[in-house]
Order: structure tokens, then C-alpha cells, then sequence
């Protein structure tokens, strides 16, 4: 745990005497796969970051459709604004996989940011990158068609914005089109185009990419 936290952006620069303190208020959890860590409505009490798998924030219908809002890989956080709200959780997070997870319960960190309020700068700036995030998916999805909007969504997948680039972006069709509210097949024909031209290449696990150039053209043409 300790090396993991030195080596996440929210604690690495934390004096080693409160990062002793999360270490002692802080817990692993070892979850299976498709567990539900948390649902929609629930009170929040605490954050957690992903050390190992993959969790899926999630939205569902009553009539058992479901919106794939983002999936968490190792070193993201998530249900961070339960810090400062306090209101019931906004989504369902669920493994993908089976995985393995920091627990930073709400008490703790209140205790923490109450006597060390230099940590508030660095969850302002998570924050403020999911901010940043929301604004260009806004934007993203009121102006680009399919092919734009795919585009950019395998741009920020790959962490191409935020600089740290991995061209394996490890989800399926069925994932790209519940997340851009397309059908599959749309995105299907799409990604078999771009094989084509070399931009991308289609595996079981997802979609490597091979031409970031193009992509971020593709990304923006309207």
C-alpha cells in the first residue's frame, strides 16, 4: 500500500507522517467479478482507487438497458465527491474482472484535510480533470457525428489528453456503443474502416492504436 501510494498523483507528496495516517485508516478490498462495489442511491462513505482490474461505472434503465459511463483502470479514482457532498452515490460501480481495491473511508479524510489542508489541492485537481473530461464529452457529443465522436472517445480512452499514452484501449464493441449511446454495428463498421485505412487494429480484448495522427483528424472533422 505504501508504494502504491507514493506512486499515485492524490498522496505521493504527502509528509511521511500523514501518509502513515491514510495507510492506518485505509483498507484493501479484494472484490470478485461483477460485484457491485457500489449502486446508484447509496450513502456514500469513502473514495477508492483501483490497484489491480477494472471497475465499470455504470447507469441502468428499468427496462434492463444499460449506459457504460467509464470504466476505472489501475491508478483511477472514483467516488471522490462523496467528500465534499455527502449525497448519495450518482452510479453503480462494478468489477470487471476480479479486482483489487483502495478503500479510503470519508472519516478518515475528513480527519486529514481538516489538519492537512494541503492535500485539497491535489483532489481539486482531480476534480478539476473530471471536469475537463465532462466538458469535452459534452461538447464531443453535440457536435461530432458517429465517427467523431468514436474517434475522440478512443483518444481520452487511450489517456492521449492527460499525456500518458497506451494504445490498447481494452473494451469491446458492445462497451464503445453503450458508452456513445450507438448501436454496435454502427461501431463495427466504423472500426473496420479505420482497420483498413491502418489507423486501428481490432483484437478480441479491444482495439489497438496504430495512428494517432489520423485519429485525432478523424476526431476532428464534423
Amino acid at each position: 500500500m505504501r508504494r502504491y501510494l507514493l506512486g499515485n498523483a492524490l498522496f505521493r507528496d504527502l509528509p511521511g507522517d500523514a501518509l502513515e495516517e491514510v495507510l492506518d485508516f485505509s483498507r484493501v478490498r479484494r472484490v470478485r467479478d461483477r460485484t457491485l462495489i457500489h449502486a446508484r442511491g447509496d450513502t456514500p462513505d469513502g473514495m477508492f482507487s483501483v490497484i489491480s482490474g477494472c471497475v465499470r461505472a455504470c447507469l441502468s434503465s428499468g427496462g434492463g438497458r444499460e449506459a457504460l459511463l467509464a470504466v476505472m483502470e489501475p491508478g483511477a479514482w472514483f467516488g471522490e465527491s462523496s467528500l465534499f457532498d455527502g449525497l448519495p452515490r450518482a452510479y453503480d460501480a462494478v468489477a470487471q474482472g476480479d479486482c483489487e481495491l483502495l478503500f479510503v473511508p470519508r472519516s478518515g479524510m475528513e480527519s486529514l484535510l481538516e489538519r492537512r489542508p494541503q492535500v485539497y489541492r491535489n483532489i481539486v485537481r482531480l476534480l478539476c480533470q473530471r471536469i475537463r473530461l465532462s466538458l469535452i464529452l459534452l461538447e464531443t457529443n453535440a457536435l461530432l457525428p458517429l465517427e467523431g465522436r468514436l474517434a475522440q472517445r478512443l483518444l481520452l480512452l487511450s489517456g492521449m489528453e492527460d499525456g500518458q499514452i497506451n494504445p490498447d484501449v481494452r473494451l469491446s464493441q458492445e462497451d464503445l456503443s453503450q458508452m456513445l449511446g450507438m448501436t454496435r454495428q454502427s461501431i463495427s463498421r466504423v472500426l473496420k474502416l479505420w482497420e483498413k485505412e491502418g489507423i486501428i487494429e481490432r483484437h478480441y480484448r479491444g482495439v489497438r492504436i496504430l495512428d494517432f495522427p489520423a485519429l485525432r483528424r478523424k476526431a476532428s472533422e464534423s
